[in-house]
């Protein structure tokens, strides 16, 4: 029997993990070795990420393993980085993506227009977007530092000492062009940007180099971005699917051979991201689950699992929101502002708590519906079924809403589609898997699935 045993470091913006896979006979599984909080905090008025507790808490994790593993990985949110300087971080904590700093972002358009922007990347318009954190720093900054690295490259190059960054996590800055594979030299010269703080960019699955605190295994870029992970596990087969990362934020999209860069893709505002293999995950990135953590946060009481039984046993809602809406990327107040949004458009405001989880899920499943149109009506592509991957995948009453809104099968698992995704490309990479094909039969063998049919 063949079996191997991988690391799957994976930090997302509300937990971070550290993950066993072992591949045994064509089929994965995973343990859960270590799990720690992850969130904000606040400094001197702006939103920072804690990478120092993150760094240990990964370290925590790793001295916990207790087999011989082959490779190690992380992957993480996008967009968001940390300065190096003299091949050294430096100590201070980074921006977190829904800092203020960067709430007029479209200032920016009067240095390089929008549409030469979007023509250039293909990239999503989001005002956290890496361009944006960029030109909001002090030109001080750019004197300090030698490179940034983004999150998930950052951590593997304490682990390994190497400083790349991986192709899938390079394409979601709005720094990089996805037909050049290479970062934009137009719009570094645009923003005046200095070309040296980017660093080399690497093909997803490049084995980085020996790691520091794992004898004998390899510390490997797999898809640095999470979504990118999470979309190469997509337990699919054939044609006519999309996916739905479905967690903090909703990832909504389809996998293409090419980027998709027209004026219908930018109107409907979506993005050309980097997958595996050079592939393009065209999607929208939307408000997900995040207006119910802030809701929760709000409360200060129940669990998911509470809450959702709650909106279960509401009656069906009849106040809609538009998760789009600025006001609701941003953190705190969440109930108050879902009031507030009610108020204005005329609507009567939920009241009790499952009445307010049950508007946020119906809201979100329309949204699904709405957005699974326009990627019809930009590609020509009819989408059958739609997988529901990452935590959201096990919020049943949102996956069927999802089903009877979009009027599509959904199939939904599994949960950990990210730190699998991740441990199975490191089996690419080191030649325990074929491709991708195999990657996605292994899951489909691996993890149990449950599928959800329209209801009307």
């Amino acid at each position: 029997m063949s079996l191997h045993h991988y690391i799957a470091c994976d930090l997302g913006a509300e937990s971070g993990r550290v993950m066993l896979g072992t591949l045994a006979d064509g089929r994965l599984t995973l343990k859960e070795i270590h799990r720690f909080p992850n969130g904000p905090v606040t400094t001197d008025g702006t939103l920072r990420w804690d990478v120092l507790r993150l760094h240990e808490e990964l370290r925590t994790g790793l001295r916990k393993i207790d087999v011989k593993v082959e490779s190690v990985s992380c992957d993480s949110w996008a967009v968001d980085y940390v300065w190096i300087k003299d091949n050294k971080p430096i100590r201070t904590a980074p921006f977190h993506y829904r800092d203020a700093r960067t709430d007029d972002y479209e200032k920016c358009f009067t240095q390089v227009p929008a549409e030469e922007i979007f023509q250039e990347t293909g990239i999503q318009f989001l005002s956290f977007n890496t361009l944006y954190q960029l030109a909001a720093e002090s030109p001080e900054v750019f004197k300090n530092a030698d490179q940034l690295l983004l999150i998930g490259d950052y951590f593997n190059y304490l682990l390994s000492g190497v400083a790349k960054t991986e192709e899938s996590i390079a394409s979601t800055t709005q720094l990089y062009n996805p037909q050049q594979h290479a970062w934009s030299q137009k719009l570094i010269r645009g923003f005046k940007f200095p070309p040296q703080i980017f660093p080399e960019v690497v093909p997803t699955g490049t084995i980085l180099g020996p790691a520091r605190d794992l004898a004998g295994a390899q510390v490997i870029a797999t898809c640095s971005h999470d979504t990118g992970a999470a979309v190469a596990a997509t337990p699919a087969a054939g044609r006519n699917w999309a996916y739905l990362s479905s967690g903090t934020w909703s990832l909504l999209g389809i996998e293409t051979q090419q980027p998709i860069i027209n004026e219908k893709s930018r109107r409907y505002n979506f993005t050309n991201e980097i997958g595996y293999g050079g592939s393009i995950r065209f999607l929208k990135n939307i408000v997900g689950l995040w207006l119910v953590q802030e809701c929760r946060r709000a409360w200060g009481r129940f669990d998911y699992v509470e809450l959702t039984k709650l909106a279960e046993q509401a009656a069906p809602s009849k106040t809609r929101i538009d998760a789009t809406d600025v006001r609701f990327g941003k953190p705190g107040k969440m109930p108050e502002k879902i009031v507030a949004y009610c108020r204005e458009t005329g609507q009567t405001p939920p009241v009790t708590e499952g009445e307010f989880v049950r508007c946020i899920l119906e809201s979100l499943a329309l949204l699904y519906r709405q957005t699974l149109e326009q990627i019809e009506d930009v590609t020509g592509q009819s989408i059958q079924t739609l997988h529901i991957i990452g935590g959201g995948s096990q919020n049943t009453l949102l996956n069927q809403l999802t089903a009877n809104a979009t009027g599509r099968t959904v199939v939904a698992g599994p949960v950990e589609a990210t730190a699998a995704g991740n441990v199975l490309i490191q089996a690419i990479a080191l030649g325990h898997l074929k491709d991708l094909d195999e990657l996605r039969a292994v899951m489909r063998s691996s993890f149990e699935l449950q599928t959800y049919r329209p209801k009307l």
